[in-house]
Parts: structure tokens; C-alpha cells; sequence
């Protein structure tokens, strides 16, 4: 998947925004994990200030879901129990978790693909009904593709 130069200038220019805004309402130099939370946060209503290391309780929204097979049937049963047309923000089902590693690659995919079929019928349709990436088995690692695949500096 490529991603769209535009959504990453777009990520970058509100991350920068909303990080000197933060800074400047706190009074102070942000902490790099600072910058990833607060640029993150959403519905907070009161001042920043407010919020206390330890005790304060935020939400924030993520910049991508990636989900496996183990869990990700739930997660879009739960998702589909919604009403939702399609995800909103970039999602990515990958199924490398059902796969057990036995004799190897050559016999353990083909088992794994004839006994977990159904999952995967469903996690591919799922993912193509409400635009998510779909990886089938025997793709890669969830970890490793979406270092390769999805994320950029």
C-alpha cells in the first residue's frame, strides 16, 4: 500500500500545530511522549493544565488500527454491531496469529489455512466491506509489515 503524500504532510503540519499550541498553553518545552499524547488527545474540554500525570483520565485517537487474526474477529464483530459504512481512520487486519509454527512454513500455512478458513472468509470481507487492508496468511508478521508497509518517519 502507498501511502498519500498529501495525508502525511497534512498528519505532520497538525502535529506540529497542535504541539507548539500545547507547549506554549503549558508554558513549557514538551517531552517527546508529551508530543505523541497531546497531539493525540482529543475531547478535552478544560485546560491543559488541568490534566495531572497519573490521575487524569484522556482519550485519544489513533493515526492507524492494525489488528490480527486471534483478535481482530471480535474486534469487527463489535465493529459491524456499529452501523459504521467504513473505519475512520487507516486499519489493517493481519492474519499471522493462527498460524502455528510446527514443521515449517510448507505444511504448518496450508494447515493453518484449511483450519481457520472461515475466520479468514470472514476477516477478508469484512476488511473489503469497510475498507480495511486485508493480509492473508502466510503475508508476514503484523509487527514487521506494518514497519515495512505503513509506517513512515
Amino acid at each position: 500500500m502507498i501511502i498519500d503524500a498529501s495525508y502525511i504532510e497534512s498528519l505532520y503540519e497538525r502535529t506540529k500545530n497542535t504541539a507548539a499550541e500545547t507547549s506554549k498553553a503549558l508554558g513549557r518545552p514538551l517531552l517527546l511522549a508529551e508530543k505523541i499524547l497531546y497531539t493525540h488527545l482529543t475531547g478535552h474540554t478544560g485546560s491543559l493544565k488541568d490534566i495531572v500525570r497519573g490521575k487524569s483520565s484522556m482519550k485519544f485517537y489513533p493515526d492507524r488500527v492494525a489488528m490480527q487474526d486471534a483478535t481482530a474477529q471480535m474486534a469487527m464483530l463489535q465493529f459491524i454491531q456499529c452501523g459504521k459504512k467504513q473505519v475512520a481512520v487507516p486499519s489493517s487486519i493481519h492474519c499471522d496469529h493462527l498460524i502455528r509454527a510446527f514443521e515449517g512454513v510448507n505444511s504448518d500455512l496450508p494447515i493453518a489455512v484449511n483450519e481457520n478458513r472461515e475466520v479468514y472468509d470472514f476477516l477478508c470481507s469484512a476488511g473489503q466491506k469497510y475498507g480495511i487492508d486485508f493480509w492473508k496468511p502466510g503475508s508476514g508478521i503484523i509487527h514487521q509489515v506494518v514497519l515495512e508497509e505503513y509506517a513512515f518517519p
